[in-house]
């Protein structure tokens, strides 16, 4: 027995870990069903209001219809809710190599995640996805300690089999210890809001604008112009629930009481029991700060999808109705817990005519009450000219498994 295989075991990383990971590129996963399975504009408007963006885009299907788009469209990360399977049954091959989890045991948090818009998701829309591995790496960090970083992709197409989106996400799995060991190194304290800043975040919210009808030029658009900064806080327990209410529950299958048991049976990992030995979802660390601190995290945190909208929803608000997000990309650097406000704002950095497009570029960020960054990101809006409106961007491939095969190739 190899020094590696003697030290590995449940919750530990080893090199058996990383093989057993690297054999699953290109193979397409299982998918659960998806919480939503056509656009409509009941799930869009509680999906927007979900993370506070009330952009009637999404919510009025009236006024969707005498925009540029002629329809109501989906938020562009409506996408966490949608994805019927686009790659049918696994092969008994298939099935061997995804069977069980190479990091089990490891503490999992999403570091990065990158979007490419290319076509909107109207209503009525359906959705189909292929979620596959396209590389993972061993990387040492001082917040998890010895850590595997996971790229997964969700390749997205409509019903009519056209190309929608491409999102890609690295996630860190890391062993528990090492990340009770980081996390107990700096200390979070959480103090009352006085009343002062309270009335300074409701001011912010007072203040919002939308872009709206009102045509945002690239003509019009200086490199070094700030966008209008969003707030997005003191975050509650009940903004979590809101949340859910629009994104579905994502890793625990959604389903109470007697359809929970059933999940259970199957994966009773996904249930860890509570104080009181019930067994409840692993992602109650979300909102339980008990189950956080048996982590060895000093507080209940946000997910990362949460502040991926909160970026998209300052962009969307400073582009207006006819422009069009085509990237955006983010890293998770620091948890956003609960009682912390996060300020999100974006500056341009650039603007060029690459291929047709009009691209305006911008840094972003938010940025917790104790002036820490939580998310760095970058994005690329493309806005129509007094020339003419924006042209869609073309998809490097015109079908969802030449689009995977193309980005297995990209990510070697």
């Amino acid at each position: 027995m190899t020094t590696s295989e003697q030290d590995e075991g449940y919750g530990v990383l080893g090199a058996t870990s990383f093989e057993r990971s690297r054999q699953r590129t290109g193979v397409p996963q299982r998918l659960r069903p998806p919480h939503i399975t056509e656009v409509h504009v009941d799930a869009t408007r509680h999906f927007a209001y979900g993370y506070g963006d009330d952009n009637p885009l999404y919510s009025d299907a009236d006024y969707a219809r005498k925009t540029r788009w002629g329809s109501l469209i989906a938020p562009p990360n409506f996408l966490y809710c949608m994805g019927e399977s686009a790659s049918g049954d696994p092969t008994p091959e298939q099935r061997a190599l995804l069977k069980g989890d190479p990091f089990a045991g490891l503490g999992s948090y999403q570091a990065a995640m990158e979007f490419e818009y290319y076509r909107p998701l109207r209503e009525g829309d359906r959705c189909r996805m292929i979620r596959a591995q396209v590389g993972v790496q061993e990387k040492a960090s001082k917040f998890g300690g010895r850590t595997a970083h996971v790229t997964n992709d969700f390749l997205f197409a409509n019903g009519d089999g056209e190309v929608v989106a491409i999102q890609r996400g690295t996630w860190i799995n890391a062993e528990r210890h090492a990340t009770k060991t980081s996390t107990t190194k700096d200390p979070v304290t959480f103090e009352p809001y006085t009343d002062d800043q309270l009335a300074e975040i409701d001011a912010a919210y007072d203040a919002e604008v939308r872009r709206g009808a009102l045509t945002r030029y690239f003509e019009d658009v200086e490199v070094g112009e700030e966008i209008q900064p969003r707030v997005k806080g003191p975050i509650t327990v009940t903004d979590i629930v809101v949340w859910h209410a629009g994104w579905g529950m994502q890793l625990t299958p959604p389903g109470a009481f007697g359809i929970s048991r059933r999940v259970r049976r199957k994966a009773p990992g996904l249930y860890p029991k509570n104080g009181r030995n019930i067994p409840d979802t692993v992602q109650r660390l979300h909102w339980e700060p008990e189950r956080a601190r048996e982590l060895g995290i000093p507080m209940s945190y946000d997910y990362g999808a949460m502040r991926e909208t909160w970026l998209t929803h300052a962009l969307t608000d400073w582009m207006g109705d006819d422009g069009w997000l085509f990237r955006l990309r983010c890293e998770h650097r620091k948890f956003n817990y609960l009682g912390d406000t996060t300020w999100v704002r974006g500056k341009v950095v650039d603007k060029v005519q690459v291929d047709g497009r009009n691209e305006v570029h911008l840094e972003l960020s938010c940025t917790n009450q104790r002036g820490e960054t939580t998310t760095p990101g970058t994005a690329v809006v493309l806005l129509p000219t007094r020339q003419g409106p924006v042209e869609l961007p073309a998809p490097p491939a015109d079908d969802l498994e030449a689009l995977l095969a193309l980005e297995i190739e990209r990510h070697a």
